[in-house]
């Protein structure tokens, strides 16, 4: 097992049992413009896709807030990267996702990703 794993599990674990009631349900969707049909001139359906997760929504440090690229109502969160998952509608499957800016998460638009230096989580800005 290596380090990441261990990390990964240990934080799943965290989030158990110490951290089970700051710790909260993370859903997330992305809206994809469907591709050009030159057959019909147009664009085809657009297509969301969905992922979930657990995850740790706090407040930014007031010397973290400049006012222009991080404002005093923005939320950080962070998600364990492990268990943010993508289902497929096509199978009962699952892949690991990766949160993009412009993502909805629980009610809030990314502004910004992140991950640590383990990739074990994801830290995200959000915005109302």
């Amino acid at each position: 097992m290596g380090l990441r794993s261990e990390l990964q599990a240990d934080l799943g674990r965290a989030f158990d049992t110490d951290l089970a009631d700051a710790g909260a349900a993370v859903d997330g969707s992305r809206s994809v413009p469907g591709a050009y049909d030159p057959e019909k001139g147009g664009s085809t359906r657009a297509t969301t896709l969905h992922y979930a997760g657990r995850g740790v929504f706090g407040q930014y440090k007031a010397r973290e807030i400049d006012g222009t690229r991080i404002l005093s109502s923005d939320v950080r969160l962070k998600a364990l990267q492990n268990e943010l998952l993508m289902k497929n509608d096509d199978a009962a499957t699952e892949q690991p996702a990766t949160p993009a800016i412009g993502d909805r998460i629980s009610g809030y638009r990314v502004m910004d990703v992140g991950q640590d230096a383990a990739k074990a989580t994801w830290a995200i800005q959000l915005r109302k």
